[in-house]
């Protein structure tokens, strides 16, 4: 008896018994769907995850001022301006650094003729933008000549430029932060939400020199709320980080086993943990999905036991009349294989409307690949396989006498 035969003796079966079938199926339609929208959620915050890694720049420190004590109090990290635009400079020509920016910032009132906004307004030096691998949309940034002259020049966050403008173009008009004009120079192109879950495109920058003299003031002239710094290559991150402890502790003229008055955070590593959250998290949504489709295995193992048991005397005619063993064991392996296939198609179907209808509620990226959907067809054909083979097996084991004899 050749494979179509079997097939069509498999499907002829499959036919006269559709509500079993339609039942057993049901367990890997649910496996099969839970499968791929977990790893479609799971993949989905992966991928946001590393988008917002992207966004933020390579190679990546934040030195923030340290945590300072008086009188046995701590006031905690940042508490003291301890960080000058100098000490930047100075790292800025660190062999292993490629580029620093020095920042303040604090909030403003954003005027364009009858609307205002409030937001963040960031004083830092051009560098910023390269160092936060920020992308113009239209304009161009201040320059170094904007720094020293203390120009009132803005490069506006894409959110801000939005709610000030709506669709018309910023660059060229005048702003006025705190009443003071600005023209608008540039608007940056969207990043999104960062890692903490800040919009930072919710932002408007200006030279630190404009910002530290006319927007937010220094009560400390010179000193800074904190510093990105680049480095040159992800390899030379762990000497970078201790040539910059190095460096301030001389400057700040910290010696011996005195505690630094400054944190360096090293963003890559930071970065590297989130991502791999994400993979973690993705996994465990794909394990939990899995048992999914073990119980459906197991369903189908015991409606193909039962379906043996219903049809001993039809496998022992078939035998009689000259079908061997391994006729039928193709043919409850069959039985068993197209039910996991169809209902994995049918499970590929609902997984995919359920991730859409998630990501359209609940407003979430969700990503599903042919990866994703080739696993889960994967592991619904082996669920079928390894479950159904027994049940095969103990039906390619009847003896034909006994088979006829059974009632």
């Amino acid at each position: 008896m050749n494979l179509f035969s079997i097939l069509g003796e498999a499907l002829r079966a499959l036919r006269q018994n559709r509500l079993r079938a339609g039942l057993t199926m049901l367990g890997m339609i649910i496996g099969v769907a839970a499968v791929v929208l977990m790893l479609s959620i799971g993949q989905g915050a992966q991928t946001q995850i590393n988008q917002t890694i992207a966004s933020m720049g390579s190679n990546l420190f934040i030195v923030v001022p340290g945590a300072t004590s008086a009188g046995g109090f701590s006031f905690g990290s940042g508490s003291v301006k301890t960080l000058t635009i100098n000490d930047a400079y100075a790292i800025a020509e660190l062999p292993s650094i490629s580029a620093t920016a020095p920042v303040t910032s604090g909030t403003a009132q954003l005027n364009y003729a009858a609307k205002n906004w409030s937001t963040i307004i960031t004083g830092t030096t051009p560098n910023y933008f390269e160092v936060g691998s920020w992308k113009i949309e239209s304009g161009t940034i201040f320059t170094d000549s904007d720094l020293r002259s203390a120009t009132r020049v803005v490069v506006l966050g894409s959110v801000t430029a939005k709610n000030l403008f709506n669709d018309e173009d910023p660059v060229g008009k005048t702003i006025r932060i705190t009443n003071r004009p600005f023209l608008v120079v540039g608007v940056l192109m969207a990043k999104g939400q960062s890692l903490t879950g800040r919009d930072q495109d919710d932002n408007v920058f200006i030279p630190i020199t404009t910002s530290e003299r006319q927007i937010t003031g220094n009560q400390f002239p010179g000193s800074i709320r904190h510093m990105l710094v680049q480095g040159k290559s992800a390899e030379d991150m762990d000497i970078a980080e201790l040539e910059i402890t190095q460096l301030l502790r001389q400057r700040h003229r910290i010696s011996g086993t005195k505690e630094n008055d400054f944190t360096v955070r090293n963003l890559t590593a930071i970065a590297d943990i989130a991502t791999g959250a994400a993979k973690v998290m993705s996994f465990v949504l794909g394990a939990i999905a899995s048992v999914s489709l073990l119980v459906g295995g197991i369903g189908i193992m015991n409606i193909m036991l039962v379906s043996v048991t219903e049809r001993t005397r039809e496998i022992g005619i078939r035998m009689a009349i000259g079908a061997n063993q391994r006729a039928i064991l193709i043919q409850f392996l069959l039985e068993a294989l197209m039910i996991c296939i169809m209902g994995g198609l049918i499970g590929l179907v609902i997984g995919i409307g359920g991730a859409w209808l998630v990501s359209q509620m609940a407003d979430m990226l969700i990503v599903i690949t042919l990866g994703m959907i080739g696993l889960a067809f994967l592991f619904a054909s082996a669920v079928g396989i390894f479950f159904g083979f027994y049940p095969a097996k103990k039906a390619a084991s009847l003896k034909p006498v006994d088979a006829l004899r059974y009632e």
